[in-house]
């Protein structure tokens, strides 16, 4: 009788294996596979090699705490001669002498996670079994047969492999751009991912059913959209929109998603202070593309947050055009989520593709503060009956919005109808630094024969309240203008442009004021009022009327968004009509200018030279720049500068490089100090692989 097999070496072969499974920028220290496709181990026996007839091998992989075959998260495979797709499956690959090469592959809808991978053998009587190691299984975007699989290759290297970004920011009519470190393929990034599932609370009460349903992309997504905010759970971050930031780190100062991931981990699950639209859903994004499902980053303007669900947006103002509290109903200048691609096979067919997934906690979707993943389709066709969470998405890109002024005397009048919430949809394009504008994924064009039939069809669905559409011309126009350049602290000057359309001369007053806002549309104090009590419109004329907005006024109250909420409101004495105009400007920091030293290859020393002009009157202290990029910096790399910056004088500091990855690589940059503070830059360097 042959004497028992025995394993003197197991080899995961990680590096090979995650560069052929596309999370080779994990490095080599753990195997981080993805399910339907192949992977190699190589064993070495001793004292004697394996052979055919003699020895029977077989595998078992298992995941969580329970594992079992009934519920999917135990596999046992008898090694044979070749691999069964679809299936948990092993195949001899080759046998040389006492090394033995296996090839292991899983079935596509595999559950992901961390796995325990063991061998039994057994000699005719003599059975041994031990322990090969551990790997991770992810979703597979490039198998066919996954629920995420992506067809093309540049969007699924941009929207799973990619580790930078950019999210956009500002208003519809000044969008700005904020550079992000993804890094989900960084340190502890899978690590901290998987603990974000099995932190939530559908594990605490039943860890098999969870582990279970790990299969499922729509019940992953569901899970990352209530576990990004802290609401009900150990989630990652806590929300905060009041601009008092000392006890944690200003959601303006974040410039990636891994020292977030880190902290939330390292301090035992505690919520990370704070986060608001756009860190939520740049977190959600780390952890959806960690995981191996594509994921994009969503910013959309003059976003709707419709409480009462009526699809009306209602915004009371008081005479002076200063909104008032009782008005719950919100439209914020921009408003990210998450878009995430997978097939719905829990839906009717038609609705596979990009799903919104919002982790900002708004309202709660069965019982939990989380969003999605609701079909773009299914918003775009109104079709508000399908999962999940389809009619808080629509309203947020087509509700109405009606303007209500309440005058001294306690009456209340409609002033103005709008349409124009859900503009400039946006999302960084694939392969550059570009903004794609992707409003027609959401909706039909404005008028169109599409747009009235879906929002007729969303309005058979829902209660919609009365309000007097304006499809009449005016009598008298106004809208507001801005100057063109308006940089943080500079005073410039914005205009109301009146036109009256009518063949008799109108007199009116006119009320301008600026308040400082912030982009979710709480307003500070006035920074620049104007008030004309009797105002000669001239017929069928045109006229300008100027309103200067010093530093000196909006500088000390400006919150960290840099925007200034301007109203206009025109009392028409003649019709006793009311007419407002808003605008939301936003106030430009100064530029962050970034100069890469050396030769841009792997591992080889590089110096970033980073400088920022001071544009106030005042002097700039307590003034730091923070720097990080997956593949360039190790974390966070935090520059202090030990003196103040006077007005006009150059803010500048060097930071060490060490690449660790070559490709693209994204230098991402923040600035701040006492009076300036979020100002974003970055700086793109290709490095050159290292010679084979």
């Amino acid at each position: 009788m042959a004497e028992a097999l025995t394993l003197e070496n197991c080899d995961l072969d990680c590096g090979t294996n995650n560069r052929n499974h596309h999370t080779g920028d994990v490095g080599c220290s753990k195997l981080v596979v993805r399910r339907g496709q192949a992977f190699d181990i190589k064993l070495q026996f001793s004292p004697r090699g394996y052979e055919e007839g003699v020895d029977q091998l077989t595998l078992f992989a298992q995941t969580g705490p329970c594992p079992s075959e009934d519920f999917g998260t135990e596999a046992k495979m008898k090694v044979s001669d070749s691999l069964e797709e679809g299936d948990w499956s092993a195949a001899i690959s080759s046998v040389d002498g006492d090394n033995l090469v296996l090839s292991i592959i899983s079935p596509p809808d595999a559950r992901i996670g961390k796995y325990v991978l063991s061998l039994e053998t057994s000699t005719g009587t003599e059975e041994n079994s031990c322990n090969l190691g551990e790997f991770f299984l992810l979703f597979n975007p490039w198998c066919p047969e996954d629920a995420v699989y992506m067809e093309n290759e540049a969007e699924r290297t941009e929207y799973v492999v990619t580790q930078h970004g950019i999210i956009f920011q500002g208003t519809k009519d000044s969008i700005t751009t904020v550079p992000w470190n993804f890094g989900q393929f960084e340190d502890y990034i899978l690590e901290a991912s998987l603990e974000v599932l099995d932190k939530n609370p559908k594990f605490a009460e039943d860890s098999t059913t969870d582990c279970t349903q790990r299969n499922d992309p729509v019940y992953i997504s569901r899970v990352v959209s209530a576990m990004v905010n802290c609401n009900d759970d150990s989630g990652i971050l806590y929300g905060r929109w009041d601009n008092c930031y000392d006890d944690g780190v200003s959601p303006m100062s974040w410039i990636g998603s891994v020292d977030i991931l880190r902290r939330w981990r390292k301090f035992g699950c505690q919520a990370v202070r704070y986060g608001q639209c756009w860190v939520f859903a740049a977190v959600a994004c780390s952890v959806l593309r960690c995981l191996g499902i594509p994921a994009r980053v969503i910013s959309n303007y003059n976003s709707a947050h419709d409480t009462n669900s009526n699809l009306v947006i209602e915004q009371y103002l008081d005479d002076q055009g200063k909104k008032q509290k009782k008005t719950r109903d919100m439209i914020w200048n921009f408003h990210c989520w998450v878009e995430a691609w997978m097939n719905r096979l829990d839906l009717p067919e038609g609705y596979d593709g990009w799903q919104v997934v919002d982790p900002t906690p708004q309202e709660k979707s069965d019982g939990v503060y989380c969003c999605g993943p609701a079909p773009v389709l299914a918003v775009k066709e109104g079709d508000l009956a399908i999962n999940y969470d389809v009619p808080f998405v629509f309203a947020e890109v087509n509700a109405d919005v009606v303007y209500y002024v309440e005058q001294k005397d306690g009456t209340v009048r409609q002033t103005k109808y709008t349409s124009q919430v859900g503009q400039k949809i946006s999302t960084k394009a694939v392969g550059n630094d570009g903004r794609e504008d992707i409003t027609h994924n959401y909706k039909y064009p404005e008028g169109s024969e599409d747009e009235r039939r879906v929002f007729d069809k969303a309005n058979q669905q829902v209660v919609v309240p009365r309000v007097q559409r304006e499809d009449a011309p005016h009598a008298i126009d106004m809208k507001i203008k801005v100057s063109e350049k308006m940089d943080k602290g500079s005073d410039f000057d914005v205009f109301a442009l009146i036109r009256n359309n009518t063949a008799e001369d109108r007199e009116c007053r006119l009320q301008f004021c600026a308040r400082p806002t912030s982009y979710t549309g709480e307003v500070g104090p006035e920074c620049g009022k104007k008030d004309l009590p009797s105002f000669s419109l001239e017929a069928n004329a045109e006229k300008s009327v100027p309103l200067r907005i010093l530093y000196e006024k909006y500088g000390s109250s400006l919150t960290q968004d840099n925007m200034i909420k301007v109203v206009a409101l025109l009392n028409d004495k003649t019709t006793k009509d009311i007419l407002l105009a808003i605008r939301d400007i936003h106030v430009k920091n100064p530029d962050i200018k970034v100069r890469v030293l050396g030769e841009p290859k792997q591992q080889n020393k590089m110096v970033a030279e980073i400088s920022m002009k001071n544009p106030l009157s005042e002097p700039l202290s307590g003034c730091s720049f923070t720097v990080e990029g997956a593949g360039l910096t190790e974390g966070l790399v935090v520059k202090d500068l030990d003196c103040s910056v006077e007005s006009g004088q150059d803010a500048k500091v060097r930071v060490d490089l060490m690449p660790q990855l070559s490709g693209l690589r994204k230098l991402a940059v923040d600035f701040e100090s006492d009076h300036l503070k979020g100002v974003k830059g970055y700086k793109n360097v290709i490095i050159a692989p290292l010679p084979k």
